[in-house]
């Protein structure tokens, strides 16, 4: 094959085996490249040839990655986001008066959404999209940054630290006016609401308790998927939340919910401000950026 500055082969092969590495099936990357199955085994057979390696293993019912192709397809893969996320850039250079900022729906609820609110009505020209779920951000190009507990897999990102949080128990004033002076064991009796979440980083009741110290059973009768669900079912006294202290301090602050006991850990994460390199954001994206770290620094936790 013909070579070039940087000593690759035809981008095409290399296409044509990310595509097929990722979903693992000729035929399914013969159809994200409108090209027949065919042509993508010719790109593939190609580049074995001049790699001198075989990158999958042929198999009856499909393909599977050699240790070479997983190799392979790591650094293809993170080079391509990579590259989408710069492309991106480029193309909003036009429209760099629009930001787009991620966060679970939580965060953005009770701790996002009123900074950026303060944050319109100084820079009204500056508009700003909110997406918020609760499941890991992954290869969003169209998000410029997002709010994040624990530091991201992606190596490419940048991640700004922002605070380190702190855990208890919470509950319904009238369920912890019941808890008062209750031991670990007392409380691990009680009804846990559970975050069932894909994301591992978030700390759930069993951590909590053996930091505590805590090696008995722990009870698991509810479980919710959404932390803002988490939340008011504690407020409606269907059983004690771990709450973050202050990313839950408006509930607090107004009574809704209140702590149980004088319980509480260290989260063992920072929750940080995860995405693009400065040099690839927007002045006005940076203008959140520093916004957001503006009002972090000037609240105490």
């Amino acid at each position: 094959m013909s070579r070039r500055h940087y000593n690759l082969p035809p981008l095409t092969t290399l296409s044509a085996f990310e595509a097929a590495a990722r979903h693992l099936s000729f035929k399914n990357a013969a159809q994200e490249l409108s090209v027949t199955p065919g042509a993508v085994s010719h790109q593939i057979k190609a580049l074995e040839g001049d790699l001198g390696a075989a990158l999958f293993q042929r198999r009856h019912r499909g393909v599977d990655l050699t240790e070479d192709g997983r190799v392979l397809f790591d650094a293809l893969s993170s080079s391509f986001v990579r590259i989408s996320k710069v492309l991106e850039t480029i193309r909003d250079r036009s429209s760099s008066a629009s930001v787009t900022v991620g966060s679970t729906t939580a965060v953005a609820a009770l701790w996002l959404s009123p900074i950026i609110i303060d944050f319109w009505r100084e820079m009204p020209d500056v508009s700003v999209s909110q997406l918020s779920q609760d499941r890991p951000f992954r290869d969003r190009p169209d998000i410029d940054f997002f709010i994040r507990y624990g530091r991201d897999r992606d190596a490419s990102l940048n991640h700004t630290p922002l605070y380190r949080d702190h855990l208890i128990p919470v509950a319904s004033p009238e369920m912890a006016q019941k808890l008062v002076g209750k031991s670990l064991e007392g409380l691990a009796q009680q009804r846990l609401i559970h975050l069932e979440s894909d994301d591992r980083t978030w700390t759930t009741w069993p951590d909590w308790f053996h930091q505590l110290g805590y090696r008995g059973a722990i009870p698991a009768e509810s479980r919710v998927d959404s932390y803002s669900v988490a939340l008011q079912m504690a407020r409606r006294g269907a059983g004690l939340a771990l709450g973050w202290a202050r990313l839950i301090r408006p509930m607090l602050e107004s009574g809704k919910l209140v702590p149980v006991g004088p319980y509480q850990i260290s989260a063992p994460n920072q929750f940080y401000l995860v995405g693009r390199p400065d040099d690839e954001l927007s002045s006005s994206a940076l203008a959140l950026k520093e916004w957001i770290l503006h009002e972090v620094r000037g609240s105490s936790v």
